[in-house]
């Protein structure tokens, strides 16, 4: 299953992590060990914690870790619970935290899981699948105001209301193929020719499903808190959402405060204690050779001092 997956901007990726041979390395998003595995060959000394709450996932990546090394700890859990996590483990400070927020191809591709719009399923879409919540319930208990509301917030679709009525009017919907055919039949016809119509939509019930712009605003802030002087953040976004969440984050403390620009010396304790190192969108090779690339953008940081 982890030969399905093609990780995107991966060389960048871990370049910019500027990993070392006895870095402390958290992979935020584990999936099907595509970035965990390059890090892992670059940390003979060090050691790699990584995230994810999908049994399947961590199987597959067990298997392929394995084959690198043993200095790597699979934590089962949302990386909204990073800090925490590694506390447990008596972790306050590391060297380099990444996130990929994309859905692996795995998940979109195993149809029993319901991320696709193209295979048919039952509607699901939990990431974990011990959680109460998924696809199923959101369309078919949620109210036409709420399903407008995240339609709109989180897919930002525009033909949020006509779909979102089409849906309280088809009740029940089970399967995705269902859930394709009712947005399909709510929106114009050029609107079906350009894209995909059920795209925006699918994309705005996996967040809310698994609640994922909340759940990395907060582990954002928190991977802030963790990473050492001289580390590295990097955060691979695939849509405007995600990305202007990490965006206002970093800025946020790589900036000296309006109030105090006027100062001629700003007091050292003042001063940003982190710098935005750049911007990376994908090359147009890879563009050629992985259509899921195609949104992708990489932000990283690096903390200066404390």
């Amino acid at each position: 299953m982890d030969n399905k997956h093609i990780s995107v901007l991966l060389e960048e990726s871990i370049d910019n992590l500027n990993l070392k041979d006895d870095s402390v390395i958290v992979d935020c998003t584990l999936g099907y060990g595509g970035h965990s595995s390059e890090i892992l060959k670059r940390i003979n000394k060090g050691f790699l914690f990584a995230f994810d709450q999908d049994n399947d996932a961590i199987l597959s990546s067990k298997e392929r870790l394995n084959k690198i090394g043993n200095n790597y700890d699979i934590i089962k859990s949302n990386f909204v619970n990073i800090k925490e996590e590694l506390n447990k483990r008596y972790i306050t400070k590391v060297d380099g935290i990444l996130y990929d927020l994309g859905v692996s191809s795995p998940q979109l591709d195993e149809g029993d899981r319901g991320f696709s719009f193209h295979q048919d399923a039952r509607l699901d879409m939990r990431m974990d699948k011990s959680k109460d919540l998924d696809a199923y319930k959101v369309v078919n208990t949620y109210s036409y105001e709420d399903l407008v509301n995240i339609f709109y917030k989180y897919g930002e679709e525009k033909y949020a209301s006509s779909i979102a009525k089409g849906i309280i009017n088809s009740r029940p919907i089970t399967t995705t193929l269902e859930l394709v055919e009712v947005i399909k039949n709510n929106v114009p016809e050029k609107y079906k020719r350009d894209k995909h119509p059920a795209r925006k939509i699918f994309q705005a019930i996996r967040i809310e499903v698994n609640d994922e712009l909340n759940v990395f605003e907060k582990s954002l802030k928190d991977a802030l808190d963790l990473i050492d002087v001289g580390g590295r953040i990097c955060v691979i976004t695939f849509h405007s959402l995600e990305d202007k969440i990490c965006k206002n984050i970093f800025n946020s403390v790589s900036k000296v405060d309006d109030s105090l620009k006027h100062l001629p010396i700003i007091p050292l304790e003042y001063l940003p204690k982190f710098k935005v190192i750049k911007t990376v969108d994908p090359s147009k090779y890879e563009l050629e050779k992985n259509s899921r690339a195609r949104s992708a953008k990489l932000r990283i940081i690096e903390r200066i001092g404390r």
